[in-house]
């Protein structure tokens, strides 16, 4: 996020936005997507055509679908207190599942912006969608620029109490002390 003296309501997608995007192509395999994210440390990324045009978003949640989905999970589990999976563990050779294709399971008709697009809407849009990143695009090619995430908009409105409480302990500092009524010197 750039450092800038606009005020929080006029910040725009531009502003806010991670400029290091992971792409993931529309054939790639499930698994070697798992791996790309995993790499990055990122949950989701967008999905793009053979153009570079965003298509999709593949996201934690749709890997959550894709285990659901997947026969071999329906089995019982014996204790229901042990987890399905890891974060992000993909069993190697398991069969069909290696074969799935990313545009299979990815939330199609993602939300893309604008870099121009102001901040409340930015909100607005995640809480509407029910989504946690907002695909940013060049509005000529539709292809992604950048990703607002939710953390991305906590990051602007922490950092921005972090200025002002600053600001406010600075001006305390700098104010001239009150001598107590009544001192005799």
């Amino acid at each position: 996020m750039l450092s800038t003296t606009k005020s929080l309501l006029s910040l725009t997608a531009a502003d806010i936005m991670s400029r290091e995007i992971v792409m993931i192509p529309r054939e790639m395999s499930l698994q070697g997507a798992a791996r790309m994210l995993a790499r990055a440390s990122v949950t989701g990324a967008p999905v793009v055509d053979s153009r570079g045009r965003c298509i999709g978003v593949l996201s934690a949640t749709d890997f959550m679908h894709w285990v659901e989905k997947d026969p071999q999970s329906k089995k019982p589990q014996g204790d229901s207190a042990t987890p399905m999976c890891l974060a992000w563990e993909i069993v190697e050779g398991a069969g069909d599942r290696s074969c799935c294709c990313v545009e299979e399971y990815m939330t199609k008709d993602p939300v893309l912006v604008a870099p121009g697009t102001r901040i409340g809407e930015l909100a607005r849009l995640m809480i509407d969608a029910h989504i946690h990143r907002l695909i940013v695009v060049d509005p000529a090619s539709q292809q992604p620029i950048g990703i607002v995430s939710s953390t991305d908009v906590l990051a602007v409105l922490a950092r921005l109490d972090q200025m002002q409480l600053a600001t406010q302990e600075h001006k305390a500092a700098e104010a001239p002390k009150e001598e107590p009524a009544g001192a005799i010197y």
